[in-house]
């Protein structure tokens, strides 16, 4: 009995890892993100546009034709209360977590125009921008060399006078407590792990879902990974800085994954809220983040954008729908 009891517990706990696994991959996958910068100076509107409208359709076709659907089947017969009430708990999360970052004020001081410190003449230190101009030892673009001074890690003051400090803080801030959702997402995608009917995989028998769910998280993450990677290219950020920047965004992935597998694993009557929940704040993220997000970034293309934004949200729901059939 107490033998039985080990071997159930060790299943488990390989079943945590391998949630955990497949969530840490969702979130290496955001660093692809960067990579382009390692060949090219700049990403052009238009790819940018259509990475977008790819993260947006496959994340609509992974909540609808995914999430939701599991959802219902998970549901008692008659109205799903559960599944209802995870949409609205995950639109919620997403409200109140973009209300509190937007609170948060990281640019909002002003920039020096003096400085006190000793100068070597023995002068009092303090010096002008205009004093600087007169000296001949500064000028308006010295940012733009910042870097050749030894300062490659391209977050010295400079560097920031021409960034926007408070629009980098909050995307990075904004896709780390974003991606919370989307391990749940992964998370409650493998609550049958182990049970018969799904794909056998390094010992274990996977659900479709949660392999639909991996790679649709995966591939979605790159253009988040492109979104925080272009603010950090203008800071002269290095390549490599920018994967882990990009990753670090994701790491919450591999924790809600783990969070959300435990829970629905003990309670699992509460499965249909879990689907809900993560179906409802990956919806509303597409329609108030990336689908906005790509709009922006296209204003200047001709029609705006909604061309390689549609046709991008068509590729992303064509690539995906059919992992649900697999197997």
């Amino acid at each position: 009995m107490v033998a039985a009891h080990s071997d159930s517990s060790m299943v488990e706990l390989g079943a945590v890892a391998f949630v955990f696994v497949a969530g840490l991959v969702t979130a290496l996958a955001t660093g692809l993100g960067a990579i382009p910068f390692f060949v090219v100076d700049d990403v052009s509107d238009r790819w940018n546009v259509a990475l977008w409208g790819l993260a947006s359709g496959i994340m609509l076709a992974a909540s609808l034709f995914g999430l939701v659907e599991e959802g219902l089947a998970e549901s008692d017969p008659g109205v799903p209360w559960l599944l209802v009430l995870g949409l609205a708990a995950g639109v919620v999360l997403v409200v109140v977590a973009d209300r509190i970052l937007d609170r948060v004020d990281v640019g909002g001081h002003e920039e020096p125009t003096e400085s006190t410190e000793p100068t070597p003449d023995g002068g009092d230190g303090v010096h002008t921008r205009a004093d600087a101009d007169e000296s001949g030892h500064a000028h308006p673009h010295d940012d733009e060399d910042a870097h050749e001074d030894g300062h490659d890690h391209g977050f010295d003051p400079a560097a920031f006078a021409e960034a926007d400090l408070k629009k980098l803080v909050l995307i990075l801030g904004v896709l780390t407590v974003h991606s919370f959702p989307e391990g749940v997402a992964v998370g409650v995608a493998f609550a049958d792990l182990g049970i018969e009917g799904g794909v056998a995989m390094f010992g274990l028998v996977v659900p479709v879902l949660a392999i639909f769910m991996t790679v649709a998280i995966s591939i979605h993450n790159v253009p988040e990974g492109l979104a925080i990677s272009i603010p950090l290219r203008a800071m002269d950020v290095s390549e490599w800085r920018m994967v882990g920047a990009a990753i670090f965004s994701s790491l919450p992935q591999p924790i809600g994954a783990v969070i959300a597998f435990v829970f629905v694993r003990w309670a699992r009557e509460f499965l249909p809220f879990g689907f809900g929940f993560a179906a409802g704040a990956m919806v509303f993220l597409v329609l108030t983040e990336f689908i906005p997000e790509g709009l922006e970034t296209g204003e200047d293309l001709p029609g705006g954008g909604k061309r390689e934004l549609t046709a991008g949200v068509v590729a992303g729901v064509g690539v995906m729908i059919p992992l649900l059939f697999v197997g």
